[in-house]
């Protein structure tokens, strides 16, 4: 009877673009899968998934200001983006977050999937000061059911962002 190896029955994990970024910039980081639930795509939910605390996974979000266009916001997926905060750094007198049906001919992601690594167009990037109190965070890969484990400053070196405090708690909907 034949052993298999371990390795051979691990599923072999797809490189998404922004992985191939990372690798070409020499920065080390650790995919992780995760079930996706197209119905719950809360980083909430994917934090738990993945086995981190909600403040360390942060979600991507993609803005259009009336002055300079578009721009990405980093922040905790235990928060919410403070748009008048990012209007203020990014240079902007209003600011909106952009339609989901926008997302992926923008960026080339969807909703779930967006991430500032490798994105369509370099548009500028946000990212909320909180990430700094970590070792490590998670971003999305790029896809849903992927997520990048990176050094926030790896991170900020790769997308070239700004770091701002442009996060808030998330207001009670009850």
């Amino acid at each position: 009877m034949k052993s298999t190896s371990k390795t051979a029955l691990k599923s072999v994990v797809q490189k998404t673009n922004s992985a191939r970024l990372l690798d070409q910039m020499r920065i080390q980081y650790e995919l992780r899968e995760y079930e996706v639930d197209p119905n719950d795509l809360a980083a909430e939910t994917v934090a738990a998934k993945i086995g981190l605390p909600a403040e360390q996974v942060f979600k991507t979000l993609v803005a259009r200001g009336d002055r300079n266009g578009i721009s990405m916001a980093v922040i905790p997926g235990n928060q919410e983006l403070n748009l008048k905060a990012l209007a203020s750094v990014s240079g902007e007198r209003k600011i909106h977050l952009v339609p989901v049906k926008e997302l992926q001919a923008l960026t080339g992601y969807i909703r779930g999937g967006v991430t500032a690594l490798a994105a369509k167009h370099d548009f500028p990037v946000y990212v909320d000061e909180t990430i700094e109190l970590f070792d490590i965070v998670s971003i999305s890969a790029g896809v849903r059911g992927l997520q990048i484990l990176i050094a926030p400053a790896d991170y900020l070196r790769a997308t070239k962002a700004t770091l701002a405090a442009i996060a808030e708690p998330k207001k009670n909907t009850w």
